[in-house]
């Protein structure tokens, strides 16, 4: 049985990973000002969208979900002929429409695959599974390569799905932001109080700077820094701490919303880079998809791994 992969744009892993696995990415539409653009995870194309300062304050920038028939075609096109069993990993349910078209184009290609895959040459039904990952950015990115890892270590896929499971809930993400005004002002229009108004202006005046948290399908802040880079090395060394105590699973995904190779110059990458070799944990790098961008804004970062510690030391 070939098992494969299929994770929005918002899932942080490196194109490299991606291709060298067969990641199918399901692309996620952005609409700035009147411009539409797709997040793909393609890296030239996001540090140009980066670079462009495209969504900078001055423009009105939200995510619009790929629709049941888009996310059907590319099923269709993509998986249905390639793999013979599909695990679909989505952002939460609670942020966006995904996990549910992504439900519904499951149920919908179910009845018309057979040509497909008599097409492709291969044999036997098609089997999908949609799931939840609970977490956001990097630590979705953490979640997917887990799965890669069990993929290819020809793990059964009932046991898959049950490690998964159980694991999604201990999937931890945290991400410092520089500017408050973009959690605010992306979390109004969806609802999201986590981060209020009122500590928004408070944070940016007094250059107070949240560490959040992303868990179990909640996004909460776990301490409060003065200035970026101390937030920034706060967090790293929370992560190096967790290594340290052993992770669930040797993966820990860090990812910037700009090029990421500015990640590797903030405070406390250094130390959490030696940890990960230290423990031979894989330490993956990359660019903050373009949502993620538009939801708490340029030059965010974010960390992620598998863990039984919920505390923030």
């Amino acid at each position: 049985m070939k098992i494969g992969l299929v994770v929005d744009s918002g899932c942080d892993l490196p194109k490299d990973f991606i291709d060298a696995n067969n990641i199918l990415v399901m692309p996620v539409p952005i609409r700035i000002g009147k411009e539409i653009y797709v997040d793909d995870r393609d890296p030239q194309r996001a540090r140009e969208f980066y670079a462009r300062h495209e969504i900078d304050k001055s423009h009105d920038a939200e995510t619009a979900p790929p629709s049941v028939e888009q996310i059907r075609t590319l099923l269709l096109d993509h998986a249905v002929g390639e793999f013979d069993y599909a695990l679909v990993q989505t952002v939460p349910k609670s942020r966006s429409p995904i996990y549910d078209n992504a439900t519904e184009a499951a149920h919908a290609i179910l009845s018309g695959y057979k040509k497909v895959r008599e097409a492709a040459g291969r044999e036997g039904p098609f089997r999908i599974r949609v799931s939840d990952s609970q977490t956001l950015f990097a630590a979705q990115g953490v979640l997917a390569a887990e799965t890669v890892r069990l993929i290819n270590a020809g793990t059964k896929i009932g046991d898959i799905r049950q490690r998964i499971s159980d694991l999604t809930p201990k999937t931890t993400g945290y991400a410092v932001v520089p500017d408050l005004y973009y959690v605010h002002k992306r979390a109004r229009k969806k609802g999201d109080k986590s981060v209020g108004f009122v500590g928004a202006l408070m944070g940016s005046a007094l250059d107070i700077k949240p560490i959040l948290c992303a868990r179990r399908d909640q996004t909460f802040p776990v301490a409060k820094v003065r200035g970026f880079e101390s937030a920034v090395e706060k967090m790293f060394a929370h992560a190096c701490q967790c290594v340290e105590d052993g992770l669930l699973t040797p993966i820990v995904c860090v990812s910037y919303a700009g090029d990421p190779d500015a990640a590797f110059q903030m405070p406390g990458f250094s130390a959490l880079k030696a940890a990960t070799e230290k423990h031979d944990v894989q330490l993956l790098v990359s660019h903050m998809g373009l949502t993620g961008g538009v939801n708490i804004g340029p030059g965010a970062i974010s960390v992620g791994f598998i863990t039984d510690q919920e505390n923030f030391q």
